[in-house]
C-alpha cells in the first residue's frame, strides 16, 4: 500500500488548474496507477449496474458520464507525454499498457449490467422527458457501447475484445516505428556547396537542429521535421540532395528491419475487417463512416471525386508551368517528386513577386501567437495572459490563462510549438481535462502542439505563411476545447463526429489572412515595420497558386484510405506498397505529385482509429469552413459581432450537445454549399458548375 501512496499519480494534484505533478512523475508510476484507476472505474460501473432502483437518466446515463475521472486524467497525462516528450522508458510502458487499456475500454463499453440499463433507457428515450442535451448524451453513449460490441453474442465479446487489444498494440507499434525512422534520420550539410540556395532563415534553423543533436559548431542538419524538410525541398539548388532527403521522407515506415510498418498495417487492416464484419458491415469503411455526417462511403467518394476531377486539370496546368520554368533555366526532362516544390516556388516568385525570405521576417512566432489571441478576443471576448510561473511538462511549453468576456478565469492553454526528437511529427490539439459541469470541471486545460524549427539562440522563430496557418488551425481546435459550454463530459469540446471536428480549426485559419490582422501583427522582427500592403496583396494573389498540387495530393491520400478500408477480402492487400501503387494508377495520380502521406507512415490511418477511412474529413470540413466564413463576408466585417456570437454559441461552445447538421444550420440558417470551397481553391471553373 505504501508504494501506491508514494505514487504521485494517485495522490491529489494540487498544482494550479489541477495540472499533474510533472516533475515528480516517472515512467514506472504509470502501470500501477493505471491498474488502480481502471479497477476504480469498474467498481463505479458495478455500483451503477447493481442499483436496485429502476434505471433513470441520473442514476445510469449521467453516472456513466461521471465514471473514470481518475483514469481519464492519468490517461491524458500519459498520452500527452508519449506524444510530445517521450523516452525509451515511456515507450516501453506504452507498449506494455496498450493491450490492458484496450481490454479495459472493452470491459467498460460492454459491461452487461450497465448496458442493459442504458439499452432500456435508449429504447424509450422519447418518453423520458429529457432535455435535448440529455437525449444527445444518451444516444451517444448508447452508440459508443454498440459500436464497441455491447450487442454481440456473449461468446463473441471476449474474441472481439482480444481483437481490440491486438489492434491497440499494433497501432502503438506503428506510431513508434514512424517516430524511430524520423528521429534517426539527419542530412548533414557540410559546406557552402551543400547549402546553396538555402535562405538565411533555413540555414539558421538547420544550425539550430544541428546544435540540438550535439553536432559541432557551424554544422547544418536537415531532419524529417516538416518545418525543415519542406523548405529544404523548396529552396535547395542541389537536386541530388533534394532527392536524397525526399527519398528518406517518402520511405518512412518501409525501410526494412524492426521499424518496417508494412506487415503491421496489413494486420491492422485484417483486424479492422473482422471488427466490421462482427457489426454486420461488409467493410471497415462502411462501419467507420456509418457514424459520421457523411453516413456512407458513397457520399464520401462523391465529394472526393468531384473535387479530384476539378483539381487534376489544375495540377496539370501547374506542372506545365513548372516545365516552362525549368526550360528557362536550361533544365531538360520532367519534374520529379523532389523537384516539384523547388520549381513551384520559382514560378510563384516569378508570377507574384513573392520571395519567402522577404515574407518570413514578418511572421515571427511571438507575433503570430499575439495575432491568434487578438482574433479570439475580437470574436469571442476572451483574452489570454502568460503564466510563466506554472510549470508544464517541457521547458518549451508556454502556459496561458484564459479569461472570458466577463473577465473571469475560464481555462488554461499550453502551447508547445517546437520540433524535437522526442515528439511525434505533425500538429495537433489535446487536453488534460475537458470542461464538464457533470464532472465539476469548469476550467478546461487544453494543449496545442506544433513542430516548428526553433530559431537560433537570441533570434526569433520565423514562420512561413503556411506555418502561421497551421498555428491558427491548431488554435481553432484549442478554442473548440476552451470555449466548450456543456453539461456532460462525453459531449464536451472536440468530441464531435469526426467529419465535423475540423470545422472550428479550418475556419479559424481564415482570420490570419485578413488584411487588418496582417497589418497589425505581421511586423518585421528587426524593424517592427508592418508588412507592406503591397506584399499582403501579393500573398493573397499567390494564395491560389499550388492549390492543384495540394488538392490532388490530399484527395489521392483520402481516396486510397477509402479504397483500402473498403476491401472485403479478409486477408487485406498482400503487399501494402503494391496496393498503393495500383490504386494511384487507377486514379491517374501524377507521379510527381503523389500522396500527401504514403501508407507505411500514414499515422492518421494506422496509429489509431480516429481517421481510419476518415482522412476525407479535412475536405468535408473545408466545404463547411469556406461556407461558414462567407457568413462574415456577407455581413461585411470579418469580426461582425452578431455572426461571431452565433458562431460561438452553435459551433465553438456546443461540443457534441447538438447533432452537427443541426448545429451548422443553427449558425448558418441552412446547410453548406460546395461553391465557396471551389472558389477559394480556384477550382470553380473546372468541370460542372459549383452549385
Amino acid at each position: 500500500m505504501s508504494a501506491l501512496i508514494a505514487n504521485p499519480l494517485l495522490t491529489p494534484w494540487t498544482a494550479p488548474f489541477g495540472l499533474p505533478p510533472f516533475d515528480a512523475v516517472e515512467a514506472a508510476h504509470f502501470v500501477p496507477a493505471f491498474e488502480v484507476a481502471m479497477a476504480e472505474q469498474l467498481q463505479e460501473l458495478s455500483v451503477i449496474a447493481s442499483n436496485a432502483e429502476a434505471p433513470t437518466f441520473d442514476n445510469t446515463v449521467a453516472a456513466l458520464d461521471r465514471s473514470g475521472q481518475r483514469l481519464y486524467r492519468i490517461e491524458a497525462l500519459f498520452g500527452n507525454l508519449t506524444a510530445s516528450a517521450t523516452s525509451a522508458a515511456l515507450q516501453a510502458v506504452q507498449r506494455e499498457l496498450a493491450a490492458p487499456m484496450a481490454a479495459h475500454e472493452s470491459a467498460v463499453r460492454m459491461h452487461p449490467g450497465v448496458f442493459a440499463k442504458l439499452d432500456e433507457l435508449h429504447a424509450r428515450r422519447d418518453a423520458l422527458g429529457l432535455l435535448p442535451e440529455q437525449q444527445r448524451l444518451l444516444e451517444r453513449l448508447h452508440t459508443d457501447a454498440v459500436r464497441a460490441g455491447a450487442r454481440l453474442a456473449a461468446d463473441q465479446q471476449p474474441v472481439y475484445a482480444q481483437w481490440m487489444q491486438e489492434l491497440a498494440q499494433l497501432q502503438t507499434r506503428f506510431a513508434q516505428n514512424v517516430l524511430a525512422d524520423e528521429s534517426a534520420y539527419q542530412l548533414v550539410l557540410h559546406d557552402e556547396s551543400e547549402l546553396v540556395g538555402l535562405p538565411d532563415f533555413l540555414r539558421a534553423a538547420a544550425r539550430q537542429a544541428a546544435a540540438e543533436r550535439g553536432l559541432e559548431d557551424g554544422a547544418h542538419v536537415i531532419t524529417l521535421s516538416r518545418s525543415l524538410i519542406e523548405p529544404f525541398l523548396t529552396f535547395s539548388d542541389r537536386r541530388d540532395l533534394r532527392q536524397q532527403a525526399w527519398t528518406a521522407w517518402s520511405l518512412r515506415g518501409e525501410m526494412g528491419g524492426e521499424t518496417d510498418n508494412r506487415d503491421v498495417a496489413r494486420r491492422i487492416l485484417q483486424l479492422r475487417h473482422l471488427q466490421a464484419k462482427a457489426h454486420g458491415f461488409a467493410s471497415y469503411a462502411d462501419y467507420a463512416v456509418s457514424d459520421s455526417m457523411a453516413g456512407t462511403p458513397a457520399a464520401v467518394s462523391k465529394l472526393l471525386t468531384e473535387v479530384w476531377t476539378r483539381a487534376l486539370p489544375a495540377a496539370e496546368r501547374e506542372r506545365q508551368a513548372l516545365i516552362a520554368m525549368m526550360r528557362t533555366h536550361g533544365v531538360d526532362g520532367e519534374p520529379e517528386a523532389w523537384d516539384w516544390r523547388y520549381w513551384s516556388e520559382k514560378v510563384r516568385a516569378a508570377r507574384y513577386d513573392i520571395d519567402e525570405a522577404e515574407v518570413k521576417p514578418y511572421f515571427s512566432l511571438d507575433r503570430m501567437v499575439d495575432a491568434m489571441f487578438d482574433c479570439a478576443h475580437r470574436l469571442f471576448g476572451v483574452r489570454f495572459e502568460p503564466r510563466p510561473e506554472i510549470a508544464a511538462y517541457h521547458a518549451d511549453v508556454q502556459v496561458y490563462e484564459m479569461f472570458n468576456a466577463e473577465g473571469v478565469s475560464a481555462g488554461l492553454f499550453l502551447h508547445d510549438n517546437y520540433a524535437r526528437q522526442t515528439k511525434r511529427s505533425g500538429a495537433w490539439m489535446s487536453d488534460f481535462t475537458y470542461q464538464s459541469r457533470n464532472r465539476g470541471v469548469l476550467k478546461p486545460v487544453i494543449v496545442n502542439n506544433n513542430n516548428f524549427a526553433k530559431g537560433a539562440p537570441g533570434e526569433p522563430t520565423l514562420l512561413s505563411f503556411d506555418d502561421a496557418r497551421t498555428l491558427f488551425h491548431e488554435f481553432g481546435h484549442g478554442l473548440h476545447g476552451l470555449l466548450s459550454n456543456v453539461t456532460y463530459h462525453r459531449l464536451s469540446g472536440t468530441q464531435v463526429l469526426r467529419d465535423f471536428v475540423e470545422l472550428p480549426s479550418q475556419l479559424y485559419e481564415h482570420w490570419l489572412s485578413q488584411p487588418e490582422v496582417l497589418s497589425k501583427h505581421a511586423r518585421h522582427w528587426k524593424t517592427n515595420e508592418p508588412i507592406p500592403a503591397s506584399l499582403v496583396a501579393r500573398l493573397q494573389a499567390a494564395d491560389k497558386w499550388g492549390q492543384g498540387y495540394d488538392t490532388v495530393s490530399y484527395c489521392g491520400s483520402a481516396l486510397v484510405d477509402l479504397e483500402i478500408h473498403a476491401l472485403t477480402d479478409p486477408e487485406g492487400p498482400a503487399d501494402l506498397t503494391a496496393f498503393e501503387a495500383a490504386a494511384l494508377a487507377r486514379l491517374g495520380m501524377p507521379a510527381a505529385v503523389g500522396m500527401r502521406h504514403r501508407l507505411p507512415h500514414f499515422q492518421h490511418l494506422f496509429a489509431g482509429p480516429s481517421y481510419a477511412s476518415g482522412y476525407y474529413v479535412y475536405l468535408w470540413a473545408a466545404v463547411l469552413d469556406a461556407d461558414a466564413f462567407n457568413a462574415f463576408v456577407e455581413a461585411g466585417n470579418p469580426f461582425d459581432a452578431q455572426v461571431a456570437q452565433r458562431l460561438l454559441r452553435h459551433i465553438y461552445a456546443a461540443g457534441d450537445s447538438v447533432a452537427p447538421q443541426d448545429a451548422y444550420t443553427s449558425f448558418r440558417g441552412r446547410l453548406p454549399k460546395l461553391g465557396p470551397l471551389l472558389a477559394k481553391r480556384g477550382l470553380a471553373e473546372e468541370g460542372l458548375p459549383a452549385e
